[in-house]
Parts: structure tokens; C-alpha cells; sequence
């Protein structure tokens, strides 16, 4: 019952002792934890995608899209050349 009260925020329950006795971590260790866990995920990331894929993202915004067919007016714009 302890392990759902932590991992919902209700706190530690009342008989853990071990749970009091740790500090809260401060903003330096959170952000040392965040950082190796974002290395970890790129590294998995990297291990699941083959070669194909990975050139495949590093190119995607120098992709060539072919121009607009037809201009900027449309059918259904009103004809501003002929006044009405």
C-alpha cells in the first residue's frame, strides 16, 4: 500500500521511517537525473532505428516538395480584375 501512496503523491505512509530520513534531491541532482535519462532514451532511439531512417531524419528538412500548381488565385476567389 506504501508503493501506491509514493507513486501517487500521497507521501510515504505512516510505519516507513526509511522514506523520512532521505533529503529531497535539489534542482542540480534532478537535473544531472533528467539529463542522463534523456541520453539513455537518445541512445535507445538510436539502436532501434536503422541506418535508412536516421539519414532519412537527418535530411527531412532539405527535402525538395515540387511548387504549387496553379498560381495563388482559385476558383472560388472573387475576380478582383474585373471590378465587382
Amino acid at each position: 500500500m506504501g508503493f501506491l501512496r509514493r507513486l501517487l503523491g500521497g507521501g510515504p505512509a505512516a510505519g516507513d521511517g526509511a522514506a523520512d530520513a532521505s533529503p529531497p534531491p535539489d534542482a542540480a541532482t534532478l537535473d544531472a537525473e533528467e539529463r542522463a535519462r534523456e541520453l539513455e532514451l537518445a541512445r535507445f532511439d538510436q539502436d532501434r532505428l536503422d541506418d535508412l531512417v536516421r539519414r532519412q531524419q537527418r535530411y527531412a528538412d532539405r527535402s525538395w516538395t515540387p511548387p504549387a500548381q496553379g498560381g495563388e488565385r482559385r476558383a472560388d476567389d472573387a475576380d478582383s480584375s474585373n471590378g465587382g
